[in-house]
């Protein structure tokens, strides 16, 4: 049995043992799906070289605004990361990155690693979109409002609306 073959086996065991859906196209390649809580969900690729683990995530598009402060705070939160780094592609889009030996894939080490992506992916995004797309969020904001959509998912953001736009206008209600 090849190596790879061997890695095979030991990330698809990991990942039905943690019950997590991936696809698994072709050998040495797996996109893990990651269930998340502010970020619905992040696409994970694992993929075995022929010296190492690759570890591939995007976790959100290029910001609209704030370059210069998503970038400091990427470059920041990349010395508490574990395995994996924040690095940005050719159209600006920023996504995590890793890389491990091939002898260092246990399930342990998957676990870790996932897990860090999870976490960073997850944890980052809202301050993210905090950061990099204020003025769109505050023009969604007005745009829902206006119609009477519905505000649930943007509740996250209230902060970033000045005080007297903190909460939807309730018809009747006086400015006093």
């Amino acid at each position: 049995m090849t190596l790879p073959d061997s890695l095979d086996q030991v990330i698809a065991a990991t990942l039905d043992e943690r019950e997590l859906r991936y696809d698994h196209p072709a050998p040495g390649r797996f996109l893990v799906t990651l269930p998340g809580t502010k970020k619905q969900q992040t696409n994970c690729w694992l993929i075995v070289g022929n010296h190492a683990l690759s570890v591939e995530a995007f976790v959100c598009r290029r910001p609209d605004e704030a370059h210069e402060e998503v970038y400091r705070f990427l470059l920041r939160r990349n010395a508490r990361l574990y395995g994996v780094h924040y690095t940005i592609d050719s159209l600006g889009d920023i996504h995590l990155v890793g890389r491990v030996s091939h002898a260092a894939v246990t399930p342990d080490e998957l676990d870790r690693l996932l897990g860090q992506v999870l976490e960073a992916a997850d944890g980052d995004f809202n301050t993210l979109l905090e950061i990099g797309f204020a003025t769109a969020i505050r023009r969604e904001w007005d745009w829902r409002t206006s119609r009477g959509e519905s505000l649930a998912n943007l509740q996250a953001f209230t902060h970033l609306l000045e005080p007297d736009r903190q909460r939807p206008r309730v018809a009747g209600e006086s400015d006093s």
